[in-house]
């Protein structure tokens, strides 16, 4: 079995690893703070993100195997589904603790995530397109939820984002692939994140989710405007 591996599943198993990571750093006895663990989590879903993106263009330009659509989609259920939700879990899990009601929203909200990202990750290869996205990337989604959960949005507030993303994620709306330079930028912000926290003002991460969010506002209305204009 390991002789049906290519490069490209070597770092989709490193995504997944990374996720893990992740889920155990939030639920370690080590002797880190509870921010501490936050971000150190944060950094590894973040990195996660960083290899599922790195997967797929060394897939394009080597040899893809026989496993690796499948080996992807588990490994980004991994990093980009589990990870992340329990990551949300962590962040509000001592502000709804007292409240069985406010406890059951978010674990509905959260339970939606993981349902839809599921169905998103398990059709990806079956609804793949040249030229865009069927529905909002799961590492775009994820990146929002992350962004906005580690930023400590109010309560309120992070539980219609969850539900809104989660079904936007399984949508029939379109959504650009990036090119080169796109993907760039938004490998330079994921690694300024990684580097600079909440520094100055949480910039990075802030910068990050803007130009995550204005994909996600602007993508649909660019393919529309692209489709008008080649007509």
């Amino acid at each position: 079995m390991i002789k049906l591996l290519s490069i490209a599943d070597i770092v989709s198993l490193i995504n997944a690893c990374f996720g893990f990571t992740a889920i155990i750093v939030l639920f370690s006895n080590l002797s880190f703070s509870d921010e501490m663990r936050i971000r150190l989590s944060f950094s590894f879903i973040l990195l996660a993100i960083l290899g599922d993106g790195l997967d797929g263009i060394i897939a394009r330009k080597t040899h893809a195997s026989k496993l690796g659509e499948y080996l992807e989609a588990m490994a980004d259920m991994t990093s980009l589904g589990i990870a992340p939700a329990i990551f949300i879990y962590t962040i509000y899990y001592n502000l709804v603790a007292s409240c069985i009601y406010c406890y059951g929203y978010l674990i509905f909200a959260l339970i939606i995530f993981i349902v839809l990202s599921v169905i998103r990750l398990a059709s990806f290869h079956i609804m793949k397109k040249e030229d865009f996205f069927v529905g909002l990337p799961a590492s775009a989604s994820t990146i929002i939820l992350l962004i906005v959960s580690y930023l400590k949005i109010e309560y309120f507030y992070i539980l219609p984002i969850i539900v809104i993303i989660s079904f936007i994620m399984v949508s029939n709306i379109r959504f650009p692939k990036l090119n080169i330079k796109m993907d760039t930028i938004a490998t330079v912000l994921i690694l300024l994140t990684l580097i600079m926290d909440k520094m100055y003002y949480s910039i990075a991460p802030i910068l990050l989710l803007l130009a995550i969010i204005s994909y996600a506002i602007g993508g649909p209305f660019y393919l529309r405007l692209k489709k008008i204009n080649t007509a």
